[in-house]
């Protein structure tokens, strides 16, 4: 039999779960990740706290909802910067992505905040949590990325050094979200890249190279030519 079509309350249920998340949303961006509360939220709605409970059970439950769809929302915006020039080379691609990630995190601060600065205990992405799912989509934009580089030859499977270290060992974790069986020296290649990428972002939007530079756009491009350097250094 074909699924019945929801019913007049669940349909009603959905779209107050909607609007309260609307509201959420539009606390955070208005007033930071802090306002991002069971009680301002149901103010916004006009509903009491143990009304919003009624949809999202407790403050975790609101947070992880809020964090999902910033995640979803990242991500989509990532993946058509990505696809936007489908032929282009991965390389510039990658580069389309970093870009649009800088972009996103300077026009939404407070959503980059929670998502990155991980202001309150409830906003994270591990497995056991409800945006594990969210968050790693946006991960794999990169990630997806690399596993292309990997494939077209342009990062080179021995370290550096020689050696493998073994705190590369803690990579795999990692691993076990790709479909490449990547070898450690591309996997440090890639968290140094994410590690200079978020760094820069990160710096810009909590304001602190201020004191050096009123517009580190130009930082911007010339760190980002040199992680991509960095990350496939034989494309």
């Amino acid at each position: 039999m074909p699924d019945q079509p929801p019913s007049r309350r669940e349909l009603r249920r959905e779209q107050t779960a909607a609007e309260i998340l609307r509201a959420a949303r539009h606390l955070l961006a208005e007033d930071g990740p802090t306002a991002l509360t069971l009680r301002a939220t149901a103010r916004e709605v006009g509903m009491t706290a143990p009304g919003v409970c009624r949809y999202f059970p407790d403050h975790r439950a609101l947070v992880q909802a809020v964090v999902t769809d910033l995640y979803r929302d990242l991500a989509a915006g990532l993946e058509a910067a990505r696809d936007a020039r489908p032929d282009a080379p991965t390389a510039d691609r990658f580069t389309a992505a970093a870009r649009a990630l800088r972009h996103w995190a300077l026009g939404h601060r407070s959503e980059f905040t929670l998502l990155f600065g991980k202001p309150v205990p409830d906003a994270g992405t591990a497995p056991e949590d409800p945006a594990h799912d969210a968050g790693w989509r946006f991960g794999q934009v990169f990630v997806g990325l690399l596993e292309q580089l990997w494939r077209e030859g342009a990062i080179p499977a021995e370290p550096a050094t020689g050696t493998v270290p073994a705190w590369w060992s803690q990579f795999d974790d990692l691993r076990e979200h790709l479909t490449e069986d990547l070898p450690l020296p591309v996997l440090h290649r890639f968290v140094q890249a994410w590690t200079r990428l978020y760094g820069l972002i990160a710096l810009e939007v909590f304001g602190h190279l201020d004191f050096a530079m009123a517009d580190p756009e130009p930082l911007f491009e010339e760190n980002l030519g040199q992680l991509v350097d960095l990350l496939a250094p034989d494309r």
